[in-house]
């Protein structure tokens, strides 16, 4: 069998970086993977296609993979969501990609460019839909070695009329309990020292093939696995929150007290055509029971500004709820009018300037929260996850920081620390979203 070298761009959110990872695990053993397009015999480009800026970043990125084809590239192979939604456009928009295929179709990709070569470049499109499959295989890792995120499900029933995941990634699906357990105790025999369970909706996880929400239940099995010391739950709608997951939440010493609860807005009238299932009373007494219960949680959310119909009335309760809930993590996005969604067809679009507008307002409102929170941890001493070395400082997360979207902590240290260490570190100054302390040298090792 032909060797050949492979360069793979990965674009979207954690669990388009998983399936990226599977793809390379699956084409790792007969060929060779490397980072610099230039010296690429076949370059994948792994796309995202939920809202209308990531099906740019994704054309683009295929476009401009396309002219390495002039070079040493002999097969552009473009595959994920985008590819799932528009294969026949990109057909005709991009004749350069030599194999397409959907989000279903990763494990025939080595079938498929065997297929290729062996057929004097015919191309193969393949973008396949299931309700069934579930991603999985050996990966290799594109993040940093002490931390791999973990898909617990894939797929999803909750149909917001903003959505187009459940048209892309089918209907909710659960991976056994077993299964994810193998393979957190594959990632940590390598390494990994921080998990991050991923799903489109992590809060009802079980509730298809168990008929009870096992989400408690699988932290705990996961939690047996000696080498992790780091559980991080995201994307758990507040609707299906339960008390025994906030209980193993609260009791469990590797589960970060952190959690990603996108709630989207606050203004009832604007959550019911979203279609969510929770109202601002649910949202409110949610956000209460937690920090009630779990000590130090840092609550993550995300919000959507400019959904149509938003009245400045609605816009305004919002920002007010958020002035006084105080969220540690926020982020502001902009309605995006995806076609073959409710809410594309819906009366009473919004004005991009307005969106743009009450975007702004709401990143402001939630900096000076971010800046009046981190100011109180100045002397406080917090556990960290060395993740390297810059400007003779180490810079690391505590358990308040998800990588690569909370900020990091600076911090001083004499002594050499490697990556994936942890240590303590005094905090002596902050910013609205990261932290500058100095290492206790007694925690170093």
């Amino acid at each position: 069998m032909t060797k050949y070298k492979i360069g793979l761009i990965s674009l979207g959110c954690d669990k388009n970086r998983i399936d990226s990872e599977i793809i390379l695990g699956n084409l790792s053993g007969n060929n060779e993977i490397v980072n610099d397009p230039n010296k690429a015999d076949i370059i994948i480009v792994n796309t995202c296609g939920f809202i209308e800026s990531s099906k740019e970043e994704s054309i683009n990125t295929i476009l401009e993979m396309a002219q390495y084809k002039r070079g040493k590239c002999k097969m552009l192979i473009a595959t994920g969501c985008l590819t799932q939604r528009y294969s026949k456009e990109l057909q005709k928009l991009v004749p350069e990609i030599d194999i397409m295929l959907g989000v279903n179709d990763y494990a025939r990709m080595q079938e498929h460019i065997a297929c290729f070569f062996n057929n004097e470049n015919q191309n193969i499109i393949e973008c396949n839909y299931s309700d069934q499959i579930i991603n999985e295989g050996n990966r290799i890792l594109t993040t940093e070695g002490h931390v791999a995120y973990l898909r617990i499900s894939e797929g999803c029933d909750n149909l917001c009329t903003y959505c187009i995941i459940p048209k892309i990634r089918g209907k909710y699906r659960s991976r056994r309990i077993e299964s994810i357990v193998d393979e957190a105790e594959k990632l940590a025999s390598i390494g990994v020292k921080e998990i991050i369970l991923v799903g489109q909706d992590t809060s009802i996880y079980g509730t298809d093939i168990y008929n009870e929400n096992k989400l408690h239940e699988l932290i705990k099995e996961l939690s047996k696995i000696e080498k992790i010391q780091w559980i991080r739950v995201m994307y758990s709608y507040p609707e299906k929150i339960t008390e025994e997951f906030i209980d193993e939440m609260a009791s469990n010493n590797k589960v970060c007290k952190y959690l990603d609860m996108p709630i989207q807005h606050i203004s009832n009238s604007i959550l019911k055509k979203m279609n969510r299932k929770s109202s601002k009373e649910l949202i409110i007494n949610n956000i209460n029971k937690l920090r009630s219960k779990v000590k130090d949680i840092t609550l993550r959310t995300s919000i959507i500004v400019g959904f149509p119909g938003e009245t400045e009335e609605d816009f305004n309760e919002l920002k007010e709820f958020i002035k006084e809930i105080k969220f540690d993590k926020l982020g502001v996005f902009k309605y995006s009018q995806e076609e073959d969604t409710p809410a594309a067809k819906m009366d009473n679009q919004i004005d991009e300037n307005i969106k743009e507008s009450r975007l702004e307002e709401l990143m402001l409102t939630q900096q000076a929260i971010s800046r009046e929170i981190n100011k109180k941890k100045i002397g406080k001493t917090y556990k960290a996850i060395v993740e390297g070395l810059k400007n003779e400082l180490y810079y690391g997360r505590s358990y308040e920081m998800a990588p690569e979207i909370d900020g990091e902590i600076m911090f001083k240290c004499d002594k050499i620390l490697n990556i994936g260490d942890f240590t303590e570190v005094l905090i002596t100054d902050a910013s609205e979203y990261d932290l500058l302390g100095v290492v206790n040298y007694e925690s170093c090792k």
